[in-house]
């Protein structure tokens, strides 16, 4: 196999269980998948960082059995460099459509692909919605009470070490 191509898909592989609402339960299992220098930008502006992630992740809409799931789609990668691939996508979680961007890093050892980076968009709602593209939160997060504070979505969920 193109050694490229299993690289992308691994990342590939770790965006999708940071989706799985058993891992973004788990502050553990998100755990694995981020990296312990994790950084997101949220539609907000807000950062997250590795801690604040695992503290907040597991409150979030996407991160329960019962509730929405992400639906991914679009998703696409390159390798930037050896251990180092970035993917794109968008997701649909409810009425709430958002883009990513992803930077995945191979750690040494067992650790494997953990997510770098993440910055997620607002991309617009669904047809049909009663939202505004202003009113959407980034992908995975509760509804903002002001413009200054996002959740974090890691649906892009966190790479493990």
């Amino acid at each position: 196999m193109d050694s490229a191509r299993d690289d992308v898909d691994q990342a590939i592989a770790g965006e999708l269980q940071l989706m799985d609402p058993r891992v973004r339960a788990s502050r553990e299992l998100a755990g694995q998948l981020l990296d312990p220098q994790f950084v997101e930008v949220g539609g907000s502006g807000r950062r997250w960082t590795y801690a604040t992630m695992l503290d907040e992740l597991p409150d979030h809409p996407g991160s329960s059995p019962s509730g929405p799931r992400y639906e991914p789609s679009d998703m696409s990668g390159v390798l930037l460099a050896p251990g180092l691939v970035h993917l794109t996508f968008e997701t649909i979680l409810g009425e709430r459509r958002t883009r990513h961007s992803s930077i995945w890093r191979k750690a040494d050892g067992a650790a494997g692909w953990r997510m770098y980076y993440h910055q997620a968009t607002p991309a617009g709602v669904e047809q049909g919605s009663t939202q505004t593209a202003t009113d959407v939160p980034v992908a995975g997060s509760a509804p903002r009470p002001s413009r200054h504070q996002d959740a974090p979505h890691a649906n892009t969920a966190p790479p493990t070490a």
